[in-house]
């Protein structure tokens, strides 16, 4: 039996886009890439002893949108003032 070629594959081309504290802010910054057709998923932070803010999110997007992305949350964040802390960075996460 012929194995799919794509399995031996190891895709992993996520940025870890921005780190944010506000839900409020997490919120509109969800609506405008949804509404720019932006895919991405959120990864909540873990609490840590200098970094206790349990609502601490990272958006993260893939590589290939990643410039209209950060065009997205800079829109919001002129808009609204939001605070924002961008990373643009691999992500680490291995799923396979």
């Amino acid at each position: 039996m012929d194995k799919p070629i794509y399995t031996p594959l190891k895709v992993n081309n996520e940025i870890e886009l921005c780190e944010i504290s506000d839900l409020d802010c997490k919120q509109m910054i969800e609506k405008r890439l949804l509404r720019e057709r932006i895919s991405y998923y959120i990864r909540w932070g873990k609490p840590s002893l200098f970094h206790r803010n349990k609502n601490t999110c990272i958006i993260c997007v893939n590589e290939n949108v990643k410039d209209e992305a950060e065009d997205v949350v800079r829109a919001v964040c002129d808009e609204t003032g939001c605070p924002v802390k961008f990373l643009m960075r691999k992500s680490q996460n291995q799923y396979l």
